[in-house]
């Protein structure tokens, strides 16, 4: 347990970049902030941190003024389990502290533990999903010669699976898939494995690329729905992006991936006739890329061109330029896995003990 408690620490003298690595390493999506005495001030989650992102803050500045200074937690030798279950379900929240009677950690309990559940009930979304499965997966091959990209299995079950078995968790239970390259297999497979969900399937003629199959939807499709890429894993609270998507009027909203990148060698900045201004040495960056989920409203149909290829950037370009809400909603780091990558697949396949 002190391992753990170490590791879910910080202090409040720490920096959000700081604080999202942690968040990252201890993989509860929650922090506690605790004073030099080791006392609990505060709770600090992803969500704090992105609301205080998208509000314009730094990365290095400080998470002081970002944290919960009123966090939930229960008192050593003075609770029962009922009362921490009630506690849970009041805040919606999976992880509660347990203080001594000088206000240090002294144990974590955690909502899994004691529901023997995944999740917190009630996080639950119930609208479709669309999963783009049409492509060649060339930056799989040459397996995608033989498989199509959805089906190359991680551990047990094939990629495409696994992303609907994520979102299953989350309540959704309608399914589209965009079909092309080897589609048959596609649909062969799940009509062959018993499903808890309905999956209707969606055929492209030609490679119409990430956005130009939503041209070919059903019209019964819902006003909101989210459209996923086929090799991508994203572990963040969906209830949350939707009510994100609705409260700030977005047409569209990218779910975006904090990435922090350190660059292992002296950069040189140079002027004119290569006179050297400074050389930075092993400079770190911190950018946010585009994970391929979003969430979409049914008016960007009118948008998409028939029979051509549409990539999702397109599209955004064109909302953008038409002056929409477009927004990002930002998860870490290690809450995205891009498996249409050789060395994101092998680390997968690492995480599992299977390579």
């Amino acid at each position: 347990m002190r391992d753990i408690v170490s590791k879910i620490r910080i202090s409040p003298e720490a920096s959000i970049k700081e604080a999202l690595k942690k968040i990252d390493e201890a993989g509860l999506a929650i922090l506690f902030v605790c004073g030099r005495d080791g006392s609990l001030l505060g709770s600090l989650t992803d969500g704090d941190i992105r609301r205080k992102v998208l509000k314009g803050g730094n990365l290095q500045e400080k998470i002081t003024n970002c944290f919960n200074r009123k966090p939930a937690f229960v008192v050593e030798n003075n609770y029962t389990t009922e009362d921490v279950k009630a506690l849970m379900l009041d805040r919606t929240i999976e992880v509660i502290p347990v203080v001594d009677n000088m206000n240090r950690i002294a144990d974590i309990l955690f909502w899994k533990d004691l529901f023997e559940k995944d999740s917190v009930s009630g996080r639950k979304i119930n609208v479709p999903l669309v999963i783009m499965a049409g492509g060649k997966g060339e930056r799989l091959g040459p397996f995608t010669k033989i498989l199509p990209k959805p089906l190359i299995p991680i551990g047990e079950k094939p990629i495409i699976e696994i992303i609907i078995d994520k979102f299953r968790q989350h309540g959704v239970k309608q399914f589209y898939i965009t079909l092309n390259y080897k589609g048959e297999m596609i649909k062969a497979y799940f009509e062959s494995i018993k499903k808890e969900c309905y999956i209707e399937y969606v055929w492209e003629k030609e490679f119409l690329g990430t956005a130009g199959s939503l041209k070919l939807m059903p019209l019964h499709l819902e006003d909101t729905f989210i459209v996923s890429n086929c090799d991508i894993i994203v572990n963040a609270n969906y209830e949350d992006l939707l009510n994100f998507h609705q409260e700030n009027q977005n047409v569209l909203t990218a779910m975006g991936s904090i990435q922090h990148h350190r660059i292992p060698y002296g950069v040189i900045h140079f002027e004119k006739k290569g006179k050297v201004k400074n050389i930075q040495e092993k400079p770190e960056y911190d950018l946010t890329v585009n994970t391929g989920v979003y969430v979409l409203s049914k008016k960007v149909f009118d948008l998409i061109p028939e029979n051509e290829y549409f990539d999702m950037t397109d599209l955004m370009q064109v909302l953008l330029d038409r002056g929409e809400n477009v927004g990002v909603y930002p998860v870490s780091q290690k809450s995205y896995v891009d498996i249409g990558q050789w060395e994101e697949y092998k680390k997968a396949i690492e995480d599992l003990g299977l390579f």
